[in-house]
């Protein structure tokens, strides 16, 4: 459903994105996960063909991003950071609205309105002004102007930011019931968006993929991660060597004490590390009390998918770049060498409407 393929921009000599590769399968959702100033943005808005790209190639649904741009917005819903809204329309009038320019006929559009309505849980603030909405409710409303023609691809740019817990949970529990009869790619650096709705993941980097996979994969790396901690007294350079001949038993190291919980002087704490599929937790605790020390603490450890992500992203990795921390002037740029007030707006408005030009007014009086 959506191809992208060696897809590259850069803004003089400044690259905010290099050479980014990935597909999205029809019907799935792809986290796409990166840090603040990592390229996400940039790749969101070449997609939705807010920018060009500077090489490469973008396609939608078969359709070539910046060859057919007016094809692929029509199958294309797309939120960005921050939504592009109306304040002064109600919610129904701004869907209608929406509907009207995204090209759904006018037999089909109360009914696309009232789905989007439906769908975003907004029935009861159909004729409210979007302006009197709080932050959680202006979301939903740009999720429902994303969904309202019922594109087959949707791109949700920080759908979650700057709402509160009730509110990111109803939004979360949204984007889950967009699968399977849309494509999603769900832009985000907030790692529990990505573990409790998407099926696969695109990690980027100082604008660059440094890992593609699915959770189920991931979290198969993340079982190489598993093991135990135990704190002990006594003689711990002898216990190691009797440790490390456990069977399942991969790696031990002792590690510091941790300042919020200091340790008494004669007892250290080691950590180690099981091979995939065996728990050596029973062995590890025989082997220490047999050996005559002391056990205080044992508690199983398992890796997340934080552990990955910053693995991956704070990894020191040669970069061909002109100034190595371009990543957050990148970002920068394209964010702010462009009024996103009005911006931002610009996907969702690029459709001509030759014989209304004065849309937004005559919706605001049908609104009213």
């Amino acid at each position: 459903m959506i191809e992208v393929e060696h897809l590259s921009k850069t803004y003089g000599t400044t690259a905010a994105i290099e050479d980014v590769t990935f597909t999205v399968e029809p019907g799935e959702i792809l986290g796409f996960l990166g840090p603040n100033g990592a390229g996400k943005t940039t790749t969101m808005r070449i997609l939705a063909g807010y920018l060009p790209a500077s090489e490469g190639t973008a396609r939608v649904a078969g359709f070539e991003v910046h060859e057919s741009p007016m094809a692929v917005r029509k199958r294309i819903g797309y939120l960005p950071e921050t939504p592009p809204l109306y304040p002064e329309m109600t919610v129904e009038g701004f869907l209608h609205f929406v509907a009207r320019i995204k090209g759904v006929s006018a037999g089909d559009r109360p009914q696309r309105v009232r789905s989007a309505l439906e769908r975003c849980n907004l029935q009861e603030k159909a004729h409210v002004l979007i302006r009197k909405l709080s932050k959680g409710f202006r979301q939903r409303v740009g999720i429902a102007q994303a969904i309202v023609h019922d594109p087959p691809v949707i791109i949700l740019d920080e759908p979650t930011v700057g709402l509160d817990p009730r509110q990111i949970i109803d939004v979360r529990n949204l984007i889950k019931n967009l699968a399977g009869s849309h494509t999603v790619i769900l832009s985000t650096h907030i790692l529990p968006e990505v573990s409790m709705t998407c099926s696969r993941v695109a990690i980027i980097n100082r604008g660059q993929i440094v890992a593609t996979n699915t959770l189920s994969d991931f979290m198969a790396q993340l079982s190489e991660g598993s093991g135990y901690e135990v704190e002990v007294d006594g003689d711990i350079q002898a216990l190691q060597p009797l440790l490390q001949l456990i069977s399942g038993v991969r790696l031990v190291e002792e590690i510091g004490a941790d300042r919020s919980t200091p340790l008494p002087e004669d007892r250290k704490r080691l950590r180690l590390l099981s091979e995939f599929g065996i728990d050596p937790g029973r062995e590890i605790a025989q082997m220490i009390v047999g050996a005559g020390l002391g056990l205080y603490e044992m508690r199983r450890t398992r890796a997340t998918l934080e552990d990955v992500f910053l693995n991956l992203t704070t990894e020191e990795k040669p970069v061909d770049r002109t100034d190595v921390n371009s990543e957050t002037p990148s970002e920068a740029i394209s964010e702010e060498s462009i009024d996103t007030s009005d911006a931002d707006r610009a996907p969702l408005l690029s459709e001509p409407i030759p014989s209304e030009p004065s849309a937004p007014e005559s919706s605001k009086e049908e609104a009213a």
